[in-house]
């Protein structure tokens, strides 16, 4: 992937609240979908958030990740701040209904 060129190295993201507390999970896709439907690549057991909640991609103009809200009831926030699609840099904070990611890169 054309993340890796950037010397960036990959994104990934940790769950810092609830009973999935430390789970990562690894941006290695061009794009990555989070939602409650089971066909997400990543699937939270969250009542407050879409089927389809949110939609991260690596964004080679930026260059990096990019969050974007995919219309959904509650929203999406970065640092505390509801999105409709923002870039992520390293030490953000996500809420995605009642889960809290952290947005870092992982160096291979």
């Amino acid at each position: 992937m054309s993340d890796l060129d950037t010397g960036m190295g990959t994104g990934r993201l940790e769950i810092l609240n609830g009973g999935f507390e430390g789970m990562t999970y690894d941006l290695d896709g061009d794009e990555v979908v989070i939602g409650r439907n089971p066909t997400t690549d990543i699937t939270l057991l969250d009542e407050g958030i879409s089927r389809e909640h949110a939609l991260v991609v690596f964004d080679e103009d930026a260059p990096g990740y990019v969050i974007e809200d995919l219309a959904s009831t509650n929203g999406t926030k970065v640092n505390g701040r509801r999105v409709r699609s923002a870039p992520l840099a390293e030490g953000d904070e996500i809420q995605i209904g009642e889960t809290l990611f952290r947005f870092m890169y992982v160096k291979d």
